[in-house]
């Protein structure tokens, strides 16, 4: 019998004992070494920072933090161990060890992250760094490393390497599988944390019971399978993440607040301390960056955003891969800088259309961000064939949402224009023409 169910965290989850609850309404079992690493500072940390940022701007309680969804992404993690327990494959090659090591990185996997992580990421900036190296900083020093060596018996940069997906020997990959990848503890909480803070229903409609009932190993062994039992499971998560994508993560107005905070951000980098930025949760940063953009282009950018009124952008025009496809295969999946130089030619046209100035900072132009969303791609075990099918292959739902180019389809191009522009804007006529009369004066 498999000696993974014997972990102190397991064997306490099945007593019932220590435990903290969390939206919706669900216990998280906490040992003492448990407690011992969310006490810290770091970890602290992750509850003053919004899981969603700026989609709060639209969906006013999606305020929920970083902190809650770790502590669902460890619930979820203990659950996919008390599962593949049972599967000979999985116990053979993950032994009691590597299953702490799994639990501790489901835990720490958001450690590095920092307010509106996500947005400032996208611009790919020098000097910025992913959050997944700033997990290693807070895991290797200081009190995490500390504990993790002592409580834990485990090696911090082991953890870092996981949670940071570094290459590793075939236990490695299957827990990271489990951490990052189609059907990871990751994604299983935030589809439906998120569309519970957000009030939609959109990210719960899928079976997570039966879901992770049906996990195993793929044909290889070194990555996370289905059975043919949570197939249907699985196609209501990739409904719900498509979803979840078009009418929140992407919704014309979060990605109007996203376009302003990083045209806003990309303003004031050279000016500011990334090193220390980077450290600061959400009331801070906010802070920190205003002070930065006095009597600057950003300062208005960011009061729209933080300040005693909401003011964002409107959007002026959309353009998705099947509707408009010259303006979007030449806008979308840019570099940064170039969709910064396409707003700032755009306003110099409506400068001439309108006969007033139009500032560069006033126009921008929001795009799907030059790395495509991981495909949707595992395989289903079909006991009594003995077969492992692609799970695209074996679903229409799956092949046509998540693998026929999933971002052409949810993340559409936009321009966004000040608000005092968009009504005489959209008295013109000829928007698409004159948009594509001034991006094509870059080449």
């Amino acid at each position: 019998m498999s000696s993974i169910p014997n972990i102190p965290e397991l064997a306490s989850w099945r007593r019932g004992g220590g435990l903290v609850r969390i939206p919706p309404g669900v216990d998280v079992p906490l040992t003492d070494r448990v407690r011992r690493l969310i006490d810290t500072a770091p970890f602290r940390r992750l509850s003053q920072i919004s899981q969603l940022g700026l989609v709060s701007l639209v969906y006013p309680a999606a305020n929920h933090t970083r902190q809650e969804h770790a502590l669902g992404a460890y619930l979820a993690a203990m659950e996919y161990l008390d599962r593949l327990a049972a599967d000979d494959r999985f116990t053979a090659a993950i032994s009691p060890a590597n299953a702490e090591l799994f639990l501790v990185t489901a835990l720490l996997h958001d450690i590095g992250h920092f307010p509106f992580g996500h947005p400032i990421e996208d611009i790919h900036l020098p000097h910025v760094p992913k959050h997944e190296q700033l997990a290693r900083r807070f895991i290797v020093g200081g009190e995490i490393g500390t504990l993790l060596r002592n409580d834990w018996n485990l090696e911090p940069d082991a953890v870092a390497d996981v949670v940071s997906n570094q290459p590793g020997d075939r236990s490695r990959r299957i827990l990271q599988s489990m951490l990052s990848g189609p059907i990871d503890v990751d994604k299983i909480d935030y589809l439906m944390r998120d569309s519970l803070h957000a009030g939609v229903p959109y990210g719960r409609h899928f079976d997570r019971r039966r879901l992770i009932a049906s996990l195993c190993l793929n044909a290889a062994g070194d990555s996370l399978a289905i059975t043919d039992k949570g197939k249907t499971a699985a196609e209501m998560m990739v409904f719900a993440r498509y979803v979840m994508f078009s009418e929140v993560y992407w919704h014309h107005a979060v990605r109007a607040a996203t376009a302003m905070l990083q045209r806003a951000f990309f303003l004031l980098h050279h000016e500011l301390d990334l090193n220390h930025l980077f450290e600061l949760t959400d009331g801070p940063m906010i802070n920190t960056l205003a002070a930065a953009a006095a009597n600057t282009p950003a300062s208005e950018l960011l009061d729209g955003l933080f300040g005693p009124r909401r003011r964002l952008y409107k959007r002026l025009a959309e353009y998705s891969y099947f509707e408009e496809p010259a303006i979007y295969e030449r806008l979308a999946r840019r570099p940064y800088l170039e969709l910064v130089k396409s707003a700032e030619l755009i306003a110099e046209g409506m400068t001439a259309a309108l006969g007033e100035s139009v500032a560069g900072h006033e126009v921008l132009v929001d795009a799907p961000p030059t790395e495509l969303e991981v495909d949707f791609d595992i395989e289903v075990f079909f006991p009594k064939k003995g077969d492992y099918r692609r799970l695209g292959d074996v679903s229409p739902v799956v092949r046509t949402l998540a693998q026929d180019q999933f971002d052409n389809y949810v993340k559409q191009v936009r321009v966004f224009v000040h608000p005092r522009l968009a009504a005489p804007l959209r008295e013109l006529a000829d928007i698409p023409d004159r948009l594509m009369a001034a991006i094509g004066r870059e080449n």
